[in-house]
Order: C-alpha cells, then structure tokens, then sequence
C-alpha cells in the first residue's frame, strides 16, 4: 500500500470513528423512539464500516 492510499485509511477510520460516537450520543438523547433506534442502526453501520475499513491494513 502507498503512503497516499494508508493516510486515505486512515482519514476514512477517522470520519467512521467521529460518525459513530455522534450517533451514540444522539441516540441517547432523543426522546422519539423510533428515531433513537434509527440512531442506534446508524451507529452500527458506521461501525461496520469501521472495521472494514480497519481490515485493509
């Protein structure tokens, strides 16, 4: 892997990592339950994405 294609990693880990704590603490501030569970698939997407990202390395 390239140095450019590793900092692209790791900039996408960042953004995953950032988009996924929002989401979690979103989730537990809204009061509608339907869109706290949205939150919640939200979170898990992003950490799903996370770790593949993560497994390119």
């Amino acid at each position: 892997m390239t140095n450019k294609e590793l900092l692209y990693i790791e900039d996408a880990l960042g953004h995953e990592c950032f988009m996924k704590s929002c989401s979690n603490k979103t989730s537990g501030k809204l009061q509608d339950v339907n869109l706290s569970n949205y939150m919640k698939e939200l979170e898990q997407k992003h950490t799903e994405l996370f770790n593949k990202f993560l497994n390119l390395l």
